[in-house]
């Protein structure tokens, strides 16, 4: 009980509760659907915040806020930036950023981030590394925390990309841990996917091992004014002709200094020109179908295991658990008693 009254103290502002708790829930919906609505889609940066942090934590709000804010998305436009570590992706989100709101666009940046084993927040805090856009009130920038997604974006970072669509923003930046075959998870998030290299360490070889040539729609290849950014170029560029792209796409790659911001406006139109191919050929649509698609399954698979492991069945494993183990049972026999007690 009094976990759930924190969570309304900040979301609400003590100020606002009134001193009946059965009148709570009925606040909640109340000050939810007006008031804290009407702001989040005036793009108040402190709704939005606490929208977000409502959000990744999985309050009891989370849903309810979810849920109204859900129709006014879709407007926005969500690019993912991938690669490994070191390749200068926060530079790139930093830059872009810069870029669009040069042109008129609000936006909106989801920086991924280790989990911090003290705080189980974000540890590297890419928020730091904006300076282009820091203070500009068009961007707003959120590190979030991997919570132990293996594939580096949060499972939480869809659900604050809907926050900042219902906020107004208009490009979405997703930037990602660098980790490898389960990147994709970028890719299913993201509306064009930019996977950023570096020159050295193996990078092109690496790039073909772990998967990440088959969700680029663009490649950058950062840090070109390096020695053997040439040959790797050249390297991808192979790779490349020896692969077949179902959607009719051919990944482009891009040379880029972004520190000094060179390659920026070169990056920026090839994301525009696949946007356009994307939404002509249909295949932008059909992107998004599949991603609400994965997501709906994974809600309901969310819901089924919170719902399926309640304390007796969590009791009865544990019990039966040790019969497997003397070979008494099967695990298969487990699985089985435990379906047919959920389903009854």
């Amino acid at each position: 009980m009094r976990d759930f009254e924190e969570q309304l103290h900040f979301f609400l502002g003590r100020d606002n509760l009134t001193a009946r708790p059965f009148h709570w829930l009925a606040m909640i919906r109340h000050s939810v659907d007006r008031e804290f609505l009407e702001k989040l889609l005036n793009g108040d940066r402190l709704t939005t915040t606490r929208a977000i942090t409502a959000v990744e934590n999985e309050t009891l709000l989370a849903k309810e806020i979810l849920r109204l804010i859900y129709p006014h998305t879709g407007k926005a436009y969500r690019i993912g930036l991938t690669g490994p570590p070191g390749a200068g992706k926060s530079s790139i989100a930093n830059k872009l950023a810069r870029q669009y709101r040069q042109n008129g666009l609000r936006v909106g940046v989801i920086a991924v981030d280790p989990t911090s084993p003290f705080t189980g927040g974000a540890m590297l805090g890419d928020r730091i590394r904006m300076t282009d856009v820091e203070l500009d009130e068009g961007v707003f920038v959120r590190s979030m925390a991997s919570r132990g997604s293996k594939g580096g974006l949060s499972r939480k970072a869809a659900d604050a990309a809907d926050v900042l669509d219902a906020a107004g923003k208009e490009i979405i930046l997703l930037e990602t841990l660098g980790v490898g075959q389960s990147e994709l998870d970028i890719a299913a998030a993201a509306d064009t996917t930019v996977v950023v290299l570096v020159p050295e360490s193996g990078d092109s070889i690496q790039a073909m091992k772990a998967g990440l040539m088959e969700i680029a729609d663009v490649f950058v290849m950062n840090k070109s004014d390096r020695a053997g950014s040439d040959q790797a170029v050249t390297a991808i560029k192979t790779i490349l002709q020896l692969k077949s792209q179902e959607d009719g796409w051919n990944p482009d790659i891009i040379k880029a200094v972004a520190r000094e911001g060179k390659g920026i406006d070169e990056l920026t139109a090839m994301i525009d020109r696949h946007r356009h191919y994307q939404e002509e050929t249909g295949r932008l649509r059909e992107k998004r179908i599949q991603r609400m698609t994965d997501r709906i399954r994974g809600l309901v698979a969310e819901k089924l295991r919170v719902d399926f492991w309640n304390e007796q069945r969590r009791e009865r494993m544990r019990q039966q658990v040790r019969r497997v183990i003397e070979h008494q049972l099967t695990p298969y026999d487990v699985v089985e008693e435990l379906l047919q007690e959920f389903q009854k």
